[in-house]
């Protein structure tokens, strides 16, 4: 069942489908940021540069995955509000030390859980809306997927690419799989956004460093999908603040069977088996200056670091076969959106924030991320003394 799901979503990421979303939607939303950022630049109002980037990373969901235009940049909607309380109560839950929310008749009596049931309702209608309206426009115009390449020129959204293929995913499974994107894939990738803008602000050679190579590779244009490549130094820095700040800081696994681990640590099946990203990420046994944000510990001209070519000390995705199938997306996602940011603004964190962290599905801020902003011009003549 797992693998026909994947089947089912992995083929949606290929190249000429990234090449269009890349600039159709992760452009689009990122500079649509800016622009909505423009009057507090020039006013010096402080913004929480937080709730700007889980907004923004909303927005690339919603049209990437449905095409669908959440606007929440600028809208408050019920569904957004209903993502945000279905993510919090799967916080809760995920910490909560009684499942009494397994308990029906407790659901209907307390006001946490009558939320969250309305909330997780109203995010299915939505979807399933627009899982029919889309399964409309294809039957309408007879659309069937016979070549590995496709995308739709007027919608290249996953879920046009799913129903096109005529993939035998029930609509059950399709809206649960749709509905897991929506809410996973846009907060993990603000957070990302969040704490390496936090990293940055905070290391003046690193910053100038990434706006250097922003200049330099996109001389004053927007990004574009070929352009990601030569990004290195910015996508170090995106790197190296995974590693201090993995979303999820902890991943849970089931034994299928029973099994030995490494150490005589005895592990029954169907036993739940918890590992720290945070603790391994943080760990001096495994990384050098393990407490420190220092981009460059990772190879400039080598591979972007994984799970395999790290040998499992780097596994912000996971791994293994329940990786993460979107972590090329989020990749992506958020260097483009960092690279159009660095290209048309300046940031200085807000003086006498107490930055600390709240964990969860993924790490936030417990206050937010206070910074005030103040326009830069992109350098589009830019020559890099190092060419």
């Amino acid at each position: 069942m797992m693998q026909a799901r994947r089947r089912a979503v992995v083929p949606s990421l290929h190249k000429k489908y990234l090449s269009v979303i890349v600039d159709r939607v992760f452009c689009k939303c990122a500079e649509r940021l800016v622009e909505k950022l423009k009057p507090d630049a020039l006013s010096g109002t402080p913004v929480n540069m937080e709730e700007k980037f889980c907004q923004l990373t909303l927005d690339v969901i919603g049209l990437s995955i449905f095409n669908y235009n959440f606007d929440s940049l600028t809208t408050d909607s019920p569904v957004i509000d209903a993502v945000y309380t279905a993510l919090k109560e799967a916080e809760a839950r995920s910490t909560d030390i009684l499942p009494y929310w397994k308990i029906k008749a407790l659901c209907k009596l307390i006001p946490r859980q009558i939320k969250a049931e309305k909330a997780v309702n109203e995010i299915r209608r939505t979807v399933e809306e627009l899982i029919a309206k889309c399964k409309d426009m294809v039957e309408a115009e007879g659309e069937r997927i016979n070549e590995e390449e496709y995308v739709n020129d007027a919608d290249p959204s996953i879920l046009r690419f799913l129903l096109a293929s005529r993939e035998e995913v029930s609509s059950v499974q399709l809206r649960d799989d749709l509905l897991s994107m929506l809410v996973a894939g846009h907060e993990t990738t603000g957070s990302v956004l969040t704490w390496t803008l936090y990293l940055l602000s905070k290391d003046s050679s690193s910053l100038v460093k990434a706006q250097e190579e922003v200049d330099r590779v996109l001389q004053g244009r927007p990004p574009a999908y070929e352009d990601i490549k030569n990004l290195k130094f910015l996508t170090c820095c995106i790197m190296e603040s995974l590693r201090l700040y993995p979303h999820p800081p902890v991943l849970i696994r089931r034994a299928q069977v029973a099994e030995m681990l490494p150490g005589d640590y005895k592990v029954n099946a169907g036993q739940d088996i918890m590992i720290s990203v945070y603790n391994i990420h943080h760990s001096s046994k495994v990384w050098e200056r393990a407490e420190e944000y220092v981009p460059e510990r990772f190879d400039l001209e080598g591979p972007v670091p994984n799970e395999t070519n790290t040998d499992f000390r780097f596994i912000p995705f996971s791994g293994g076969p329940r990786k993460c199938v979107g972590d090329q997306f989020a990749l992506m996602e958020a260097i483009v959106a960092l690279a159009v940011f660095l290209q048309h603004m300046n940031f200085e964190l807000v003086p006498n924030q107490n930055i600390s962290m709240t964990t969860g599905a993924t790490i936030h801020t417990t206050n937010g991320l206070y910074m005030t902003l103040s326009q830069r011009q992109p350098k589009s003549a830019f020559v890099s003394s190092s060419r």
